[in-house]
């Protein structure tokens, strides 16, 4: 009985073991194995795959890129574990993800800007829209408040003075036009096209549906102190991973400014560093 109840000891231990190492595998928060990215397709994704596919190897790095076509998953997905970084945001919409979600995601470093637009298929410029017509914004509360901004600083409507990353149509004091304003999920903007009079669409967005933000754009975003540069970020604590390091080195060097400013020669996307 002794010797059988130290085997089955032994062997519940083991079987411990096993489970505790199986969980500190899960997931890509720990430091082994490749680093897993969530990003968005464009311009996200096509950065990172040039840094996969000419420069990880050298820096010793295994590096895979993990597509998503929306914003609403790549948070939860590094928050949780399922990757171990993402790429795809700037500093408002993080903070107020943060503040929300109760989540503890921080940035690492800044690589690019994808300066916002309003586009129309029915106005060659953005004086040219008439009376009532309705504009497409994105929902999420800081892309919503930066559309409004863009509007705002191109003399379509006046903002409360103030007002901060979380305006919404009800904080528009004058509406010279009566715009109407229909709220989407970002990545439905450039859809509507057919369906309003306008529509404000996030830079990477706009690349995905084939329109050149420095040709198609009524107005388009100043890059000028502007502080939506979009970087990549890790749950806390993660920073200082090694794999998050060579990969912050590579996403900020003179080849990946290169590669941004060959790729979007149209300035769709601009290197922030």
């Amino acid at each position: 009985m002794r010797n059988t109840a130290k085997i089955t000891t032994a062997v519940l231990a083991a079987g411990a073991l096993t489970l505790g190492l199986s969980a500190c595998g899960a997931g890509n928060s720990g430091s082994d194995g490749p680093l897993i990215v969530a990003a968005s397709p464009v311009p996200h994704a096509e950065i990172l795959t040039y840094v996969k596919d000419d420069l990880a190897k050298k820096e010793g790095l295994d590096l895979e890129v993990k597509e998503f076509t929306d914003y609403t998953s790549q948070n939860p997905a590094t928050q949780d574990g399922s990757v171990g970084a993402n790429y795809f945001q700037n500093k408002p919409y993080l903070d107020d993800y943060n503040k929300k979600n109760g989540t503890d995601i921080v940035p690492v470093v800044t690589v690019h800007l994808e300066p916002l637009g309003l586009y129309s298929r029915k106005a060659e410029k953005a004086g040219d829209l008439k009376s009532g017509a309705t504009v497409a914004v994105p929902n999420d509360t800081v892309n919503e408040a930066r559309a409004l901004k863009l509007l705002a600083a191109h003399g379509l409507i006046t903002l409360k003075e103030g007002v901060g990353n979380e305006a919404t149509p009800s904080d528009i004091t004058k509406n010279p036009k009566k715009l109407k304003f229909k709220e989407l999920e970002a990545a439905q903007t450039p859809r509507s096209l057919d369906d309003v009079d306008a529509a404000v669409v996030n830079g990477n967005y706009a690349i995905e549906s084939d329109l050149e933000p420095s040709k198609d754009a009524l107005v388009l975003e100043s890059p000028k102190n502007n502080p939506y540069g979009n970087f990549l970020a890790v749950k806390k604590g993660q920073e200082d991973d090694p794999r998050v390091k060579k990969l912050a080195k590579l996403l900020t060097s003179p080849e990946v400014k290169k590669f941004i400013q060959d790729k979007y020669a149209d300035g769709s996307v601009l290197a922030s560093f």
